[in-house]
């Protein structure tokens, strides 16, 4: 049996649905850190059947609606002295600001530096957003 040890201070992703994983842990650029990190996959999980974990010892800036976007099953616990001192469950974000540009090359944001897009959800299902600027509709694609 692997074997991985608990961390005395940093963040946990937990319930990472399979596959999603790798994916945060290269988005979050986790690879160039100089901090203990670790990527469990496939890890056996009586809820999900088999999820992904990611341990980080360190405390860093993660951005919850980021996360929600790619997978909204993730709970966050902060660790502190070696124990969880806070867990949050993150989900479908229903306003995003600056995570992913407009679909629409027309759109301001997309030529202006000083507007950050933004978007509300219009579909959870397809991840589909509407800008704030053009309405047009934009799916946020991992």
């Amino acid at each position: 049996m692997l074997e991985v040890n608990s961390i005395k201070k940093g963040i946990v992703l937990d319930h990472i649905t399979v596959e999603n994983g790798l994916k945060i842990f290269n988005k979050l650029m986790l690879d160039k850190v100089d901090y203990p990190v670790v990527l469990l996959m496939n890890v056996p999980s009586k809820a999900m059947g088999k999820k992904d974990i990611i341990k980080i010892e360190n405390n860093i800036d993660i951005d919850l609606d980021f996360l929600g976007l790619i997978d909204h099953n993730i709970s966050v616990n902060i660790i502190e002295d070696g124990k969880v001192i806070l867990k949050k469950k993150v989900s479908i974000p229903k306003r995003v600001k600056g995570i992913f540009p407009c679909h629409n090359p027309r759109c301001i944001t997309n030529f202006d530096n000083y507007v950050k897009p933004s978007f509300e959800l219009v579909s959870p299902s397809r991840l589909a957003y509407q800008c704030d600027f053009c309405e047009e509709i934009t799916e946020y694609k991992i």
